[in-house]
């Protein structure tokens, strides 16, 4: 069978399918970057140390997030609700929640921060910690307010449920170390509705007793 003919046009093919290229631009490239981190990654936690804290009069809030290995870039932006934004401080050391992206106009990946915890700490120490930090600012907790405590006391007022555990324990350290110690109970709720109220009011009433003298003799 003879073989076709050829044209005078005919070059046959100038490039080998090897050397064809497709070639990105750094912007499509970016974008294939991004979507692979966004769908490979995603929302995680991570753990480290703030440093290179930003906060812009936007509030926005622009960190690293470094270890012994590697660092992280972090944003927080304004319109996120996180209520532990105060956190945020140099060398804090904390665990982060967020989406990890790129920045595409630097092709730089990034951490968008949804949440803020202390590292080690969980939700209720946080409260605890952010509760202290309100009533220091009250002045709840200033030197002048204290009062120099006896160094023998001959009784102690005990502010709490006369059915819980704290009762108890008070109760038997103080059997064990000092057994003829006078105590005055004022009874009340540690929790729930209404128990700042009654705690309050208990206070109010071992108050009533500081003038008057012990009935030990």
């Amino acid at each position: 069978m003879s073989k076709p003919a050829k044209s005078q046009w005919d070059f046959g093919e100038l490039f080998s399918p090897a050397e064809t290229r497709h070639v990105l631009s750094v912007g499509e490239l970016t974008v294939k970057v991004r979507a692979l981190l966004e769908k490979s990654v995603g929302s995680v936690w991570v753990s480290g140390e703030i440093t290179n804290l930003r906060a812009q009069s936007s509030g926005h809030c622009y960190f690293t997030l470094k270890d012994a290995a590697a660092q992280l870039s972090c944003v927080l932006f304004s319109r996120e609700k996180v209520s532990q934004r105060e956190l945020l401080a140099d060398g804090q050391k904390v665990l982060l929640q967020g989406d990890v992206t790129v920045y595409e106009a630097r092709g730089q990946y990034q951490l968008i921060v949804r949440a803020v915890e202390l590292q080690g700490v969980g939700a209720l120490q946080i409260q605890f910690e952010k509760l202290k930090q309100k009533l220091a600012a009250e002045g709840l907790f200033a030197a002048e307010r204290k009062r120099p405590l006896p160094r023998y006391p001959q009784r102690i007022g005990l502010v709490t449920s006369p059915t819980g555990a704290a009762i108890r324990d008070v109760l038997h350290v103080i059997q064990r170390r000092n057994p003829s110690l006078e105590i005055i109970l004022a009874p009340c709720r540690v929790q729930g509705e209404g128990a700042a109220r009654e705690i309050a009011e208990a206070i109010r009433t071992l108050n009533a007793f500081n003038l008057q003298p012990s009935t030990l003799t």
